[in-house]
């Protein structure tokens, strides 16, 4: 009931948008009328002086009168908006309720040890286990899994779309009981295989890492041109800001705290990225982080849209002639009973 009202115009996309064109016009046909009203003489003479005239006049009819104009040029923008046919993917049915026109997703997170340096807040590990649950409550329709990697891997949750307990797993995740190392290729190899041959056209998998691969049996470029001969589209995600970082280091006294050098195969996931028609992105900080989250998000829902609904939504304008005929209902009594215009 509240989309009837939504006059958002910027949240729409519009089926016939160059009647937009016509917005320009609005404001020189305001200003050339309230010009003519200005300069326009009464029809009824008046005997006395202009002083005496500009005495008696009421000021607040007179902002009355331009409040009416004024409203009279919003009603026609809401009637142009209205004309340029605008739509709502989010007001789709079948995109809400439908998991066969959504995308298939597995997040594969890097749960090493250095993935617990502090130049995130607490950590990388927390802040990106936060912001994966972000991406998920964002999603709809769409099936995600969770695949995690440090020197081995294992799938922590298969594609669901239980979205509570894919959350719930994630928050669960750690590196404490999996063998150390970043075994990029098998982390990737895992996810490949959780997408299943029968699953929908789309699929994707976002690939997180905070180094370079130095474990495992697969080279992380052939675990990519795997994913391609399945049509998998790979973003890779590397996390860490430049330059140092306070990394864990284990010595005799146990794990410390120690300012260390970034190291980020970015070639790598660059490869990774461009063999599967994906993209990389570099994560300095949470806030980073959130915004690539937002823009594969962005990224795969156009991809939705152009290759997988069998027809557009339809047109929504109810919002948009909802507030132009109310709008009328009130100027048009006003004007009529209180200036009795009849031109």
């Amino acid at each position: 009931m509240l989309n009837n009202w939504n006059i958002r115009f910027w949240e729409y996309e519009y089926f016939a948008p160059n009647w937009l064109w016509l917005l320009l016009v609005i404001p020189p046909i305001l200003l050339a009328i309230y010009f003519i009203e200005q300069n326009r003489k009464g029809d009824v003479k008046y005997s006395r002086t202009e002083s005496d005239q500009t005495n008696i006049e009421s000021k607040g009819v007179n902002l009355l009168r331009r409040i009416i104009f004024t409203t009279y040029g919003l009603v026609a923008v809401l009637l142009i908006i209205a004309l340029a046919k605008p739509f709502h993917w989010n007001q789709y049915d079948d995109f809400n309720n439908d998991y066969k026109n959504g995308i298939d997703i597995i997040l594969a997170m890097d749960v090493s040890m250095s993935m617990m340096a502090r130049d995130f807040e607490p950590n990388r590990l927390e802040a990106s286990k936060r912001v994966a649950k972000e991406f998920v409550d964002g999603r709809k329709g769409d099936r995600i899994g969770l695949v995690v990697y440090a020197g081995e891997a294992y799938t922590a949750c298969p594609a669901t779309l239980d979205y509570a307990i894919l959350k719930e797993q994630i928050d669960n995740i750690n590196g404490d009981r999996i063998e150390g190392g970043t075994a990029i290729g098998t982390g990737l190899g895992t996810a490949v295989t959780r997408l299943r041959n029968d699953s929908i056209a789309s699929k994707v998998i976002i690939l997180l890492t905070d180094g370079s691969n130095n474990s495992g049996d697969i080279d992380p470029v052939q675990a990519a041109e795997l994913a391609k001969a399945k049509n998998i589209r790979v973003y890779t995600i590397g996390v860490g800001r430049n330059g140092t970082a306070p990394s864990p280091v284990i010595t005799p006294f146990g794990v410390q705290y120690q300012n260390m050098v970034v190291e980020i195969d970015e070639v790598t996931l660059m490869k990774i990225a461009q063999t599967t028609n994906g993209k990389y992105f570099r994560a300095t900080d949470t806030k980073s982080l959130q915004d690539i989250y937002k823009e594969i998000e962005k990224l795969e829902k156009r991809k939705m849209e152009d290759q997988h609904f069998k027809s557009d939504p339809p047109s929504n304008p109810q919002a948009f002639l909802n507030w132009a005929f109310l709008l009328l209902i009130l100027i048009w009594p006003t004007n009529y009973l209180v200036f009795r215009f009849n031109d």
